[in-house]
């Protein structure tokens, strides 16, 4: 077993692998690195781009030491960003990539705040827009996590559905769908199958549910999940960030294609279509 129980009754993630410079080269596949939280590398053939990299700075304590640091990045063709909460839109890591990263990527008000708060050039982009980078192709696919209208202390402005987003990859290797913090949409359910599912599984309304997470799961029955968003903040009362992998191996068909990774472990991306 990958993850262990603490002594406040939270999974907490394996044991770091610390990630290297070599993580960056040109390889002949394509490796998804879990960052941590909800954070994700990809080095497709030598195209690398991180989703949600929250290296540093954030604002609650952590379980696990971070896989690198921002420093320690030699460079990125690109990071996206799916939303603006502080775990996924880490303001102090996009700065101190800022200069190594060629591109920012997110739906159009997360790229204006970045050019705002940020100064960082952010390129905008709507649900179903398909953009390039390298060898791999994006397609934003739609999310429903606009909480903070339902708190008194954001209801400054309206939060609209498409400011929140999840990823469509296609990549010569196969297939990564990450659905991003989001209610169980019905769209979710049509997708075509994907080889990896980047796997929120968060028991919280705002997120997917443990519910709403098993029949996702059960829909691609023959894609791996690789679990994020759980054992990594020090918040065993916040269901948003404590999820236990042991609920999803107990209730979703071919639990073995559950792929439970330390942060910074390779997973290598095999096509499912000739299996």
């Amino acid at each position: 077993m990958k993850f262990k129980i603490n002594e406040k009754g939270q999974a907490v993630a394996g044991k770091t692998q610390l990630i290297d410079k070599k993580a960056f080269d040109k390889i002949e596949g394509t490796q998804i690195r879990w960052l941590g939280n909800a954070g994700i590398m990809i080095n497709s053939k030598g195209t690398n781009v991180m989703i949600d990299p929250l290296l540093e700075g954030f604002d609650m304590p952590l379980l696990i030491e971070m896989p690198l640091l921002p420093e320690s990045v030699p460079f990125l063709d690109a990071v996206l960003v799916t939303h603006i909460d502080n775990d996924h839109f880490s303001r102090v890591t996009c700065c101190k990539l800022k200069e190594k990263c060629k591109e920012f990527h997110a739906p159009y008000y997360v790229a204006q705040q970045m050019e705002k708060e940020l100064q960082i050039n952010g390129i905008g982009h709507g649900i179903h827009d398909t953009f390039q980078i390298g060898n791999i192709t994006f397609k934003l696919t739609p999310a429903w996590h606009n909480w903070q209208n339902d708190v008194k202390k954001y209801q400054y402005r309206e939060w609209k559905k498409e400011e929140y987003c999840g990823y469509w990859l296609e990549t010569e290797d196969g297939t990564i769908w990450l659905p991003g913090d989001s209610r169980l949409l019905e769209e979710h359910l049509h997708m075509p199958a994907p080889d990896v599912i980047l796997f929120d599984f968060a028991d919280n309304d705002w997120h997917i549910t443990l519910k709403g997470a098993i029949q996702l799961a059960n829909t691609y029955p023959n894609s791996d999940l690789i679990c994020i968003h759980w054992g990594c903040v020090d918040a065993p009362d916040m269901t948003p960030f404590n999820g236990n992998p042991q609920n999803i191996l107990d209730h979703v068909v071919n639990p073995n294609r559950v792929k439970i990774l330390a942060p910074g472990e390779v997973y290598e991306v095999r096509s499912k279509k000739n299996e």
